[in-house]
C-alpha cells in the first residue's frame, strides 16, 4: 500500500491541511473518467481498521468514542454543499478540518466556528473522502433518534453527499452509495437501517431532502422501499 500525501496550501504560503489517500496508485483512480473508477473501486474497496481504502483521508479533529457497548447499526444519509447550491472549491472538506475562511463568502462567517464533521463525504463525481473512522462517533446528526433511541452520533455511521435538498443527485453518487453500503452492512450491523437526517431529526433537518432517489437506492441493493421512519430495529 503506498500512502500518497496531497498538501493544500493557503494564499499566504502557508500549508492548511493535509490528506492521505489510501490506494495502489491514487491518481489512475481518481483521475479517470467514473467507467473506469468504478471499475478500479469494484476490484479494490475494503475497510482496514474502520478506514475505506481507496479514500482520501482528510482527518477531522470533531470526533469523539463511542459509548461502552455502542455498535454501529444505523446509517445516515446527508447532504452538504458549500456556499449553498455550489459545488466543488474544498470548502466541505476545510468546513470539517476547522478550516474553513470565513472571509470568503457571507455564509461562512455563520458556520465557521461550528465543528462538525461527517465518517465520509461522497463528492459529485464520485470521489470519496474520509474525516473520521467509522469506530468512531463522528459529529454528524445532532438532536436525534432513531427508533426510540436518542443520540443517533453515538452508534451511527454518517455521509455527506455533496447537493442539496432539490437538485438532483449524480449518477456516481448513487454508484458509490450502491458499492459502499454493502461493504459497511458487512462489516457493522447496520442490516437495512439506512435513513435520511430528514428522519431521524424531523422538523430540524430536511436533507438529504426531496431530490433524493431512495426508490434508486433501494432498487440497487435490492431491499425494501426506503426510507421507512417506523422501521423496528432488527
Amino acid at each position: 500500500m503506498v500512502i500518497y500525501a496531497k498538501l493544500a496550501s493557503s494564499e499566504n504560503g502557508q500549508l492548511s491541511e493535509q490528506c492521505l489517500n489510501d490506494s495502489s496508485n491514487p491518481a489512475d483512480v481518481f483521475d479517470a473518467p467514473w467507467a473506469q473508477q468504478q471499475r478500479e473501486y469494484s476490484s479494490v474497496f475494503r475497510i482496514v481498521d474502520h478506514r475505506l481504502q481507496p479514500a482520501q483521508w482528510c482527518p477531522s479533529p470533531n470526533y469523539g468514542e463511542r459509548p461502552a457497548g455502542a455498535e454501529v447499526s444505523l446509517l445516515v444519509l446527508h447532504n452538504i454543499s458549500l456556499p449553498p447550491g455550489q459545488f466543488g472549491g474544498g470548502h466541505i472538506q476545510a468546513f470539517f478540518q476547522n478550516q474553513l475562511p470565513p472571509e470568503k463568502h457571507p455564509y461562512f462567517q455563520q458556520i465557521a466556528s461550528l465543528q462538525v464533521s461527517a465518517h465520509l463525504l461522497i463528492e459529485r463525481d464520485g470521489q470519496l473522502t474520509q474525516f473520521v473512522a467509522f469506530d468512531r462517533r463522528a459529529w454528524h446528526a445532532g438532536v436525534s433518534s432513531f427508533a426510540g433511541r436518542a443520540d443517533c452520533n453515538d452508534f451511527s455511521i454518517g455521509i455527506e453527499l455533496e447537493g442539496c435538498d432539490d437538485q438532483a443527485y449524480s449518477d456516481a453518487q448513487y454508484q458509490q452509495l450502491a458499492l459502499l453500503i454493502p461493504l459497511l452492512q458487512a462489516h457493522y450491523p447496520i442490516a437495512g437501517r439506512i435513513v435520511g437526517h430528514e428522519h431521524i431529526a424531523p422538523g430540524r433537518k430536511t436533507d438529504p431532502g426531496p431530490a433524493f432517489d431512495w426508490r434508486r437506492l433501494a432498487n440497487e441493493l435490492q431491499l425494501p422501499l426506503l426510507p421507512a421512519t417506523d422501521w423496528e430495529v432488527v
